[in-house]
């Protein structure tokens, strides 16, 4: 048991730790070919700060794990809004910028809709696949069109790219890269497979593993981004953040695995914990613009009401694992 613990735990901390330099040697390279720092934001870092969930996935449908894989996407997307934007409101109130309503939150309510719609049948496949990174593509090109039309509006998020954009020699830019990208799959497959003789350990799913230790540590670079972004006294970046990754979780995270190999959803997944991924998705958005649509902040009531959510949701999860 000792041992499981220990290799979720390394695996965690190498997990995150390699993501950040991945970033960095990916943010770098980019930076060195030319890529401007707006295409860096929104391709880069956001792939970056889900590339955690996106590689436990993908390792976990080809160790034969697939349950970890659908609980790391929803029970990361859960705790994005649940637990990081809930306690990230209640310590700062959020203000929403008015762009959100016109681009990114439209992308992630249909980015939702099509992963509950992929997941309906209990199958993933090829086809799934290739349609959620369709539309994956789709939606970062409309991002980098937007961003281009309305520069101004984009003008704080930017800025704080340019703090990512570690100035480095090619070289090492590419060493970090590769060396991140190494340490990621490796980290995964340790993080993997102590997760899942911890399931079989304590006799519970590896879903529910998935949808709590596992989702809860890949979510740990989000809730980083957070917190600096409040020691920044720009707790607004936080929102845009969990929007960012939990569009990469939706369709990235479920989609690059089914490109690897068809695999079946648990019949759990799709009735009690998809509902609960796109209940928080509607409220986080109606809680960004009502009851005073002319404030459209997120403020600590709100907060409150989206970590009740989250720790209501743990507490039914914990009470299930305890009945069964």
């Amino acid at each position: 048991m000792l041992s499981y613990i220990a290799a979720i735990l390394s695996g965690l901390a190498i997990l995150i730790w390699s993501a950040d330099k991945f970033v960095e040697g990916a943010a770098a390279l980019a930076h060195q070919l030319g890529v401007s720092v707006m295409i860096i934001g929104i391709t880069v870092v956001g792939f970056g700060t889900s590339a955690p969930e996106i590689v436990v996935s993908i390792i976990a449908v080809l160790e034969d794990t697939p349950d970890i894989a659908i609980g790391n996407a929803l029970g990361s997307n859960i705790a994005n809004i649940g637990l990081i934007l809930g306690a990230t409101a209640i310590l700062a109130p959020i203000p929403v910028a008015k762009h959100l309503f016109k681009t990114e939150y439209p992308l992630l309510l249909l980015a939702t809709a099509f992963m509950a719609w992929a997941l309906l049948d209990r199958r993933l496949d090829l086809v799934d696949g290739f349609m959620l990174m369709g539309l994956l593509m789709l939606c970062l090109s409309y991002l980098i069109r937007e961003h281009r039309k309305h520069p101004d509006a984009y003008a704080r998020e930017e800025s704080e790219t340019v703090e990512i954009v570690h100035p480095m020699p090619l070289p090492a830019a590419i060493g970090w890269l590769v060396l991140g990208l190494v340490l990621l799959v490796g980290s995964s497959k340790l993080l993997v497979w102590g997760a899942s003789q911890f399931a079989l350990e304590l006799g519970v799913s590896e879903l529910i593993i998935g949808l709590t230790i596992v989702a809860l540590g890949t979510s740990l670079p989000e809730l980083a981004a957070s917190i600096a972004s409040l020691k920044k006294g720009k707790p607004d970046l936080a929102i845009g953040n969990v929007i960012g990754s939990n569009l990469f979780n939706s369709l990235a995270v479920i989609g690059l695995p089914a490109m690897f190999t068809g695999f079946s959803v648990d019949a759990s997944a799709r009735a009690r914990d998809l509902p609960v991924v796109v209940g928080l998705t509607l409220l986080m958005v109606l809680m960004s613009r009502f009851p005073d649509p002319g404030s459209r902040r997120l403020t600590r009531p709100k907060g409150i009401a989206l970590l009740s959510v989250f720790v209501i949701y743990q507490l039914y999860l914990y009470y299930e694992v305890a009945a069964g």
